[in-house]
């Protein structure tokens, strides 16, 4: 009968937005009335506190000196970005309000709000969870791993389309892998003027890359032996056409 699809889990929002904030290279910062861009400027703490390095003529060092300590006064917000080329490819974006205090070169950020904005919509974040929960295992390599799938292995990913539902693949002119943690993966189903996310579970969950192997090489295995959807069929021939 093939592997059990009965594991349904799914990331928390807050280990999404953990993952979010461990993998994000640039960080754009509110505060004293001004916005600036950091690239490669930011490190994160175990228990997701944001610590920033800073130019000295930098005007958010000026208004992070004079703000009133323990009030919110500036606002950290993170890009998630899918490193795959699909429409809209901004995935979500975590906010962090709070304050700066400084320490020798460095502002280390203490936050007191957590807004996280999947599609689905902003989730605030208590936050004793979010220092508690740990970025996804694969978020690291998450990059790598998309990327080689839709360049390297076109053909695996359109033989993961016969786990689709029809209906989902209606209309549809490309399908690309848009996201992928030790729970599943996610396609992004995109038609000539929108576009929808399916999410295939794994059976159990996969904490590393040999285990995500592992687990993708069994929903291959379901898609073998599932039909082809008639939607995609119909695409197929309107595009031979």
């Amino acid at each position: 009968m093939g592997d059990s699809h009965s594991w349904a889990a799914a990331p928390t929002a807050a280990e999404r937005a953990r993952s979010v904030l461990a993998t994000a290279w640039s960080c754009a910062v509110t505060a004293g009335g001004g916005r600036e861009e950091f690239v490669g400027a930011h490190t994160v703490d175990d228990d997701g506190r944001v610590v920033l390095r800073v130019p000295e003529d930098s005007a958010l060092l000026t208004a992070a000196i004079c703000a009133p300590h323990g009030e919110p006064s500036a606002v950290l917000e993170f890009a998630d970005v899918a490193p795959v080329p699909v429409r809209r490819r901004v995935r979500s974006r975590l906010w962090l309000a709070g304050w700066f205090t400084p320490e020798g070169d460095r502002l280390a950020f203490q936050a007191a709000r957590i807004v996280f904005t999947p599609p689905t919509g902003a989730v605030v974040l208590a936050l004793d969870e979010f220092a508690q929960a740990r970025p996804d295992p694969l978020a690291a390599d998450e990059a790598r791993l998309l990327t080689h799938l839709a360049d390297a292995h076109p053909d695996a990913v359109e033989r993961l389309t016969r786990l689709v539902p029809p209906d989902s693949l209606h209309g549809a002119v490309r399908v690309q892998p848009l996201a992928v943690d030790r729970h599943g993966l996610t396609l992004r189903v995109e038609r000539a003027r929108a576009h929808g996310d399916v999410r295939l579970t794994f059976h159990a969950p996969a904490d590393d890359v040999a285990r995500l192997t592992e687990r993708m090489h069994a929903l291959l295995t379901r898609a073998a032996g599932a039909s082809c959807p008639r939607a995609l069929q119909r695409q197929r021939a309107d595009g031979d056409g």
